[in-house]
Formats: C-alpha cells, sequence, structure tokens
C-alpha cells in the first residue's frame, strides 16, 4: 500500500537540497541515497534520492535532476509516499492512514449506537500523537493516542473506542 512518509519544505541552500517533514517511524529505511519515492501530486518516475542528511533535527533531501535552488523551490509541498507492508507492522502499531476514517465511540458504549466522531487525522507528537476527531456536527476534538485512552482500535470493522477523562470532550 502507498503511504505517505514526508511532505517536501522549504528549500536549504543553492544546490536544491530541500528540508522534509517526516511522517514515518523510519526514515532511515525511507529516505536513504538510491531510494525512488512516488509522489503527490504525481511526477512520472517519483523522485530519486540522491543524499540525505540531518541537520539540526531537520531532514535534508537532494533529488534526481534537482541540482539548484530554483529547481528545488518546485518541490515545495510536494507529499513523499512510499510502498509500505502493512502485515509487516507489531501489534499496537498503526499507519496514520489505517487510522483516517475509523468511527469513534465511547468504551463505555457497548452496543456501539452512539457514534461520537470520526478521526479525521493525526497530528504526529514527541511524546504521542493526537487523533483528531470529528463529529457529526463538525465540531472536532483530539484526543491523545495512548492505550489508556484508546484502548481498542479495530482496523478490519473500522472503528476504535475511547475512554476519556471527562471534560476532554463536549458531549453535548
Amino acid at each position: 500500500m502507498l503511504l505517505t512518509v514526508g511532505r517536501i519544505g522549504r528549500v536549504h541552500g543553492i544546490r536544491g537540497e530541500v528540508t522534509v517533514e517526516v511522517l514515518t517511524d523510519s526514515p532511515e529505511e525511507r529516505f536513504y541515497s538510491g531510494a525512488t519515492l512516488f509522489t503527490e501530486p504525481p511526477r512520472e518516475g517519483g523522485l530519486t534520492v540522491t543524499s540525505s542528511r540531518w541537520h539540526n533535527s531537520t531532514l535534508l533531501l537532494s533529488f534526481e535532476g534537482f541540482l539548484d535552488r530554483s529547481a528545488g523551490e518546485t518541490l515545495r509541498n510536494v507529499q513523499l509516499l512510499a510502498e509500505v507492508d502493512l502485515d509487516d507492522v507489531d501489534e499496537d502499531e498503526y499507519h496514520i492512514q489505517q487510522l483516517i476514517g475509523l468511527k469513534v465511540f465511547l468504551n463505555s458504549d457497548t452496543q456501539l449506537r452512539n457514534e461520537i466522531g470520526e478521526v479525521s487525522g493525526v497530528i504526529t507528537g514527541v511524546a504521542q500523537d493526537l487523533l483528531e476527531v470529528t463529529k457529526p456536527d463538525g465540531r472536532e476534538f483530539l484526543i491523545p493516542f495512548v492505550k489508556a485512552l484508546v484502548p481498542n482500535v479495530d482496523i478490519a470493522g473500522g472503528k476504535l473506542l475511547i475512554d476519556p477523562p471527562g471534560g476532554l470532550i463536549d458531549e453535548n
């Protein structure tokens, strides 16, 4: 399955090197010299990494055919995608694309009658990730994606159960 593993940001320097917002837990497996990545919007042949390095906790990449600042600037906001084997993940590990679209229910709702909302995004963080949940009325809330608050994730069933502390979500 093709999954987004990064997003290209600004150009760094004059040789076409670009900053990358890393959206994968294993950047060394995705952004090595010689790796070819798919893109969104699509580019024929994708992009081939020619160099990869870290600078002050920011990933810098160079790509084949993008040798100066002007060329690198044309890549801004391009999403980088890689083929990922979803069967090769540990238990209790999920890819963002697997979580988006899951229906959200309270853990106490044993009959799953009252859908609270749907996972509309994931904000990756240093301490933990946050699930963005959109309610049926369009309002949104965030819930930390930790086992204590999200005890059950059922990818095959298309749902997850949350156990939020009082006041975390407005239940009106």
